[in-house]
């Protein structure tokens, strides 16, 4: 028996959107955490070199720059409908109250950071920091508006 591959695409669809729906908010809320986690484990570290608190080691600045523009597209979901009660979270309200705002930045946060690797394989310290200040905006603009202190 052979499917159509559209049939199999959308089997898998369905199966992805139910197991998704099926997600708890406290286990909706701990992906957005681990998800963050991760985010700073790489972001830290380039701060520090853009500093110049940390020597500056443009292969390893790449990689994390690689890291995070994998993970910035995943914040989304961390982001679902009903997430915003049950485990204590930073997440403001405003997030749930805005979508289309909330979406807006991040957006910017997946652009900055698939342009800053784009930028990080180049080897240019300058462009990579001017960059990297570029996608802390992104990462501050939302924090100032939807993340509790």
């Amino acid at each position: 028996m052979k499917f159509a591959p559209a049939a199999v695409i959308a089997f898998a669809a369905g199966i992805c959107a139910n197991a998704f729906a099926q997600h708890k908010p406290e286990a909706v809320i701990h992906y957005r955490q681990s998800a963050m986690t991760l985010i700073g484990w790489n972001f830290g570290p380039m701060s520090a070199m853009v500093k110049g608190k940390h020597e500056w080691d443009a292969k390893d600045f790449a990689l994390r720059a690689e890291r995070l523009a994998a993970l910035a597209p995943q914040i989304e979901e961390g982001f679902a409908k009903g997430s915003d009660k049950g485990a204590e979270t930073d997440a403001k309200p405003e997030i749930w109250k805005n979508p289309e705002d909330f979406q807006a930045k991040v957006n910017d946060l997946v652009n900055e950071s698939k342009a800053l690797s784009d930028v990080a394989r180049s080897g240019d310290e300058a462009k990579m920091k001017e960059q990297f200040k570029k996608l802390a905006g992104a990462c501050g603009s939302c924090h100032d508006k939807y993340k509790a202190d």
